[in-house]
């Protein structure tokens, strides 16, 4: 059976991204003046003079590499997430390159060959790590280097251990049993077996068969937590610990060193940051003027559609609940006819309501009539990007019934979000659209705005759930 010795592949790998970083320089010379399509009439300086500056470029790469976390285990790392952090760290290089080229005053360097060395090396560096990948996958498939795993502690957290285990078995992970001083010897979960209680970790450990230990302990057990962890410590087994209280807390918790104690954040939410906070409300005042001049034509036709379709007002006024649970009026352009308030509080819009207008119609399905609240955006009442706001009652009847509603609330409401994106608005499940929302609120960045934005300009303006 072959181990996994992380340390040895990490080396093993540095090798290959040097050789990769290189062979990736060398090829976009070749592509950029000696090629069947090079320009021979451009001067360019001969490849011994660039060679020389890969004495820079490799550690620096390297280096970018190891700060993007290209270096830890692939067994439950993300394709997309490499991805991303191969084109954040060969960016930073390029740029880094560029910088000191301009301070040796390096000005005969081709910066065209430079941005085809970025493209052939994020290309070469995702390739090359895929085959080894799926080199890895195909050896466990096969019952090798795989790693055992035994859980203490039988919870939901151990439960679901097990059924991430399962659904990808490209990991390696085998799950050699459970330890529970509650759970009767024998008691299977999906062909894990409880095989005894706790204490019998002083018999398993010193026969040096496990991989590792992965502490799941039930919240009613954490007295044993002291005594399991002293005996994973001594026999020198990898350990982990999953808490069995992971649903109160983010995907990624926020710590705090509180001299010395450390204090975990229930909720980390970055625009709880002042300059994060800043930034996004500039995006948004920026966003909103210029959204506001695109969109006028398109707003005056509406005006006049609705005017001369349906009698009635042209701008609908409707009471929402945003920012830190304080309600404001969000504009809309009327789609549906003049009704009792208490009619239209009544419920949400189903497909084939009558209620709504022949213009209505067309302004619901292409988004068209959101368009006024850009102006509460430049308020300051919402965001461009943010969850969907909901009406007072509403509110009220969710917060009792979902959990972690309210959470949302902590950031502005958007005209668009990671929810709608993703198709969830209309009448579809509330609490689909929460985690979504949740999720939002714990991983905003500016890109991740910018993301949503360019998805909704291509795939979000129209939506089937919108009726």
């Amino acid at each position: 059976m072959i181990k996994d010795n992380q340390r040895l592949f990490n080396r093993l790998q540095i090798v290959v991204d040097a050789i990769v970083i290189a062979v990736s320089y060398a090829l976009s010379y070749v592509l950029r003046f000696a090629g069947p399509w090079a320009d021979n009439t451009v001067y360019h300086l001969p490849f011994v003079d660039y060679i020389v500056f890969l004495i820079f470029v490799i550690p620096v790469f390297l280096f970018l590499y190891y700060t993007h976390d290209m270096y830890s285990s692939r067994r439950m790392s993300g394709r997309k997430r490499e991805l991303m952090n191969i084109i954040q760290a060969n960016t930073i290089g390029i740029l880094a390159f560029m910088v000191v080229l301009y301070i040796l005053h390096q000005a005969h360097i081709s910066r065209a060959m430079l941005l085809i060395f970025w493209v052939v090396d994020v290309f070469l560096e995702t390739l090359s790590r895929n085959v080894i990948r799926y080199a890895l996958r195909f050896v466990r498939r096969k019952g090798f280097n795989l790693k055992y795993v035994l859980l203490v502690g039988y919870s939901k957290s151990a439960e679901a251990y097990i059924n991430r285990i399962r659904l990808n078995p490209q990991w390696g992970y085998v799950v050699r049993g459970i330890l529970d001083n509650r759970m009767e010897a024998g008691t299977m979960y999906k062909g894990v077996k409880v095989l005894g209680r706790i204490e019998n970790l002083e018999i398993i450990l010193p026969e040096n068969k496990l991989d590792e230990i992965a502490i799941t302990l039930s919240l009613d057990q954490y007295q044993e937590l002291e005594k399991v962890v002293k005996l994973c410590e001594k026999s020198g087994v990898h350990t982990k610990f999953i808490p069995d209280y992971n649903r109160f807390i983010p995907n990624k918790p926020y710590m705090e060193d509180l001299q010395g104690l450390p204090v975990i954040n229930i909720r980390h939410v970055p625009l709880s940051n002042t300059l994060n906070m800043m930034a996004k409300r500039v995006v948004d005042i920026i966003g909103s003027i210029l959204m506001i001049i695109f969109f006028s034509p398109i707003m005056l036709f509406s005006l006049i559609a609705i005017k001369i379709s349906s009698p009635g007002p042209v701008i609908f006024a409707q009471e929402r609940v945003g920012l830190h649970n304080k309600s404001f009026m969000m504009y809309k352009f009327r789609t549906m006819v003049v009704q009792d308030p208490t009619e239209e509080e009544s419920a949400w819009t189903k497909r084939g309501d009558n209620r709504v207008t022949k213009i209505g119609k067309i302004l619901r399905k292409t988004s068209m009539d959101e368009l006024p609240q850009l102006f509460n955006i430049l308020r300051g009442d919402m965001s461009i990007v943010g969850p969907r706001p909901e009406r007072p009652q509403f509110v009220e009847k969710f917060k009792e019934e979902i959990p972690r509603y309210m959470i949302k609330h902590q950031v502005r409401p958007g005209l668009t979000g990671w929810a709608q994106v993703n198709g969830l608005r209309g009448d579809t499940s509330i609490e689909e659209r929460v985690e979504y929302d949740i999720y939002y609120i714990e991983n905003w960045t500016m890109g991740f705005d910018f993301k949503i934005i360019l998805m909704t300009a291509f795939t979000g303006i129209i939506n089937e759930n919108a009726y």
